[in-house]
């Protein structure tokens, strides 16, 4: 747990703030290259990865206040606190989807290849965000029951949990979160179909969530149904089903389209 990575006199900085920053410019940085090798107009996918990162922010930070809410109330200027960490990033893609498919239709992008190159870039910019939540002392986890853990004594983590060996769930995610890195560029230089990076992501991460949540020990997180399914849980298993409807979709769609071109091409070569 380190909050403040450095002071210019009055001024802190926050090391969780400073992470996201980072993990920011790495993100951008992979989403031009990708850019590029889609054929894609750069600029209008940064401008778009620019308002997707402020947007998804914001809901992240509003499920997050939602999960506090009396807390919130009772200090409501702390709504504003964001440099003190306190996410929920399941949030953000609630409130960025509908955004990003405005925004595709408005400037006439391809929405498919569009989501295909900024997944990449959306789950390295989550890593530095966990990091960032491991310096800042949130999205921790239960006691360990043996020396192995972190010891966490920031504000925002329970008193009964503060100074106790924790499971490290911000490393755990992170960790898997940077395997699925490296698997969605994989499947980007192998995929047979545009959508498909994107739809391995929204499979893929709310399994990844879904596990850490059973090692996490923050209960302001909530519960749809006590002690059993968490919130986070529970958007995870809507998100899955509902990609993979879609997936299912996407894959009968290509088939009609590939049937299409075979009975076309048979045609042409009866005609000849």
């Amino acid at each position: 747990m380190y909050p403040i990575l450095i002071n210019f006199g009055p001024l802190p900085i926050h090391t969780y703030g400073f992470l996201i920053a980072i993990g920011f410019l790495v993100a951008i940085s992979i989403v031009k290259r990708l850019c590029v090798k889609s054929s894609l107009d750069v600029e209008k996918i940064l401008d778009l990865g620019f308002w997707c990162l402020l947007i998804g922010f914001l809901g992240s930070r509003i499920l997050f206040i939602i999960t506090r809410f009396g807390d919130f109330m009772s200090h409501p200027m702390d709504m504003f606190k964001i440099w003190e960490g306190g996410l929920v990033f399941l949030g953000g893609p609630i409130l960025v989807i509908p955004f990003l498919i405005w925004y595709v239709n408005k400037h006439k992008l391809p929405i498919w290849k569009t989501l295909d190159v900024l997944g990449p870039g959306l789950v390295i910019a989550h890593v530095f965000g966990r990091f960032g939540c491991l310096a800042a002392g949130c999205c921790y986890g239960k006691p360990t029951g043996t020396q192995f853990g972190v010891r966490l004594y920031s504000d925002l983590v329970d008193r009964q949990y503060q100074g106790i060996p924790l499971h490290p769930t911000q490393l755990y995610e992170a960790g898997a979160l940077f395997i699925l890195f490296i698997g969605l560029l994989y499947v980007y230089k192998k995929k047979s179909f545009d959508g498909q990076v994107a739809l391995t992501y929204f499979l893929a991460y709310p399994i990844i969530r879904s596990i850490i949540e059973v090692f996490r020990g923050d209960f302001i997180r909530g519960f749809v149904i006590e002690d059993v399914l968490s919130t986070s849980q529970f958007i995870s298993v809507v998100i899955f089903l509902v990609a993979l409807g879609i997936l299912w979709f996407r894959l009968q769609q290509i088939q009609v389209v590939h049937s299409a071109s075979v009975r076309h091409k048979k045609s042409t070569k009866k005609r000849k």
